[in-house]
């Protein structure tokens, strides 16, 4: 058995002093680790000592859209290759596992991403980021809060126009965001939730109200918080106050400091620290150089790691989902709970139950994260086997 010692382990709770205890790690001649185990306060351990750094699993993104030039709804069968590339990079940011997000888009491109998704799926190898199910960001969406979604795809929820674009492909899908407040959207909801897939509130004129009903109908995430929905407001608190609220609804966050700026995001943290998702969003120029590129028919021009639409509409990033912990730490956000944003928190949303310690029983060393916090600077690096 070899150990490491001085070790501590994310968190995302409130509660300043789990973040300060202190763990050793069993491994076993493979480097898997079998042993997770705390040590009491001012003891030491041999072994070797990390002094304080943080192990974590690898990130997992639940809303990416794409990256080295590949928009996922736009994919085919030709594009296979280069999806395993940006799978690729996707494992060397630092990201395990991603729910690639297919925007409004038409019915037959929709059904065909899908398929070759499954395909891509179905021949993961390692040192690939893993495809979860797919996040269909749409078609159910406010026509006013669409964002950079294209308005002559957008479809009123019914049980019909979801059976069109996802039969057949019901176990292809982990998450749904949709506007809860549309007419037809509670069947659907009810729909999906039956199914096992999470239904998230993004895209929406939701009120408290609305919000409070469709939490209640099966809601359970928002997507991309503060963006394309109203703002918490004094007389109009809106969704993010009533998920905030709750306490048991996931609150997505673009940790980029343009979606959202960085006073908001530390303060939707402080407010729901257990509740906060990470995500990237993370656009098809991901991976490539800044400057002009193409988005279905449209102009996407990227500068400082956002894209924006021609119009200047705000499309997304093309930043990696570690970035975003790495931001929220130097916001002031504590590194255990910036780092269990985009690692523990995102797969509690899919449903993981475990306790952390558990979790990582049995997993390889070189697929867990090393982070260490020195001069106000959070990073990462593959924990070495």
């Amino acid at each position: 058995m070899r150990w490491l010692s001085n070790v501590r382990l994310p968190q995302a709770k409130r509660c300043s002093h789990g973040g300060q205890q202190r763990w050793r790690i069993g491994l076993d001649a493979d480097d898997l680790i079998s042993v997770v185990e705390p040590l009491a306060a001012g003891s030491s351990a041999a072994g070797e000592d990390w002094g304080g750094d943080w192990l974590s699993p690898a990130g997992v993104d639940l809303q990416i859209n794409g990256g080295l030039g590949l928009a996922f709804p736009e994919l085919t069968p030709a594009d296979l290759p280069q999806l395993e590339k940006l799978l690729e990079l996707l494992w060397r940011d630092g990201v395990e596992a991603i729910c690639p997000t297919l925007v409004t888009c038409g019915v037959a491109p929709l059904r065909q991403s899908l398929a070759v998704l499954a395909e891509a799926r179905a021949a993961h190898q390692p040192g690939r980021c893993q495809l979860l199910g797919a996040h269909l960001e749409g078609p159910f969406l406010e026509p006013t809060r669409r964002g950079a979604h294209p308005a002559q795809h957008l479809a009123a929820p019914s049980l019909a126009a979801l059976a069109e674009r996802i039969e057949g492909f019901e176990d292809d899908i982990d998450l749904v965001t949709l506007a809860p407040e549309l007419e037809g959207a509670g069947a659907v909801i009810t729909a999906l939730a039956e199914r096992g897939i999470v239904v998230s509130l993004g895209h929406s004129a939701a009120t408290e109200v609305q919000t409070h009903a469709a939490f209640a109908a099966g809601v359970s995430m928002l997507t991309h918080a503060f963006n394309a929905m109203p703002d918490m407001h004094r007389r109009a608190p809106g969704p993010v106050a009533a998920a905030a609220l709750r306490g048991d609804v996931a609150i997505g966050l673009i940790a980029d400091g343009v979606h959202v700026e960085p006073t908001m995001a530390v303060l939707l943290q402080r407010l729901a620290p257990e509740q906060l998702v990470l995500v990237s969003d993370a656009l098809a120029p991901y991976g490539l150089g800044e400057g002009q590129h193409r988005w279905d028919e449209r102009l996407l021009i990227v500068a400082d790691g956002s894209c924006r639409l021609a119009d200047g509409t705000l499309a997304g990033v093309t930043l990696p989902l570690l970035e975003g912990v790495r931001r929220l730490a130097s916001w002031g956000v504590r590194p255990e709970q910036a780092i269990a944003a985009a690692t523990i928190t995102p797969r509690r949303v899919l449903g993981e139950d475990r306790s952390l310690p558990q979790m990582l029983v049995g997993t390889p060393l070189v697929e867990t994260l090393r982070w260490n916090a020195s001069a106000d600077a959070l990073s990462w690096q593959r924990a070495p086997g």
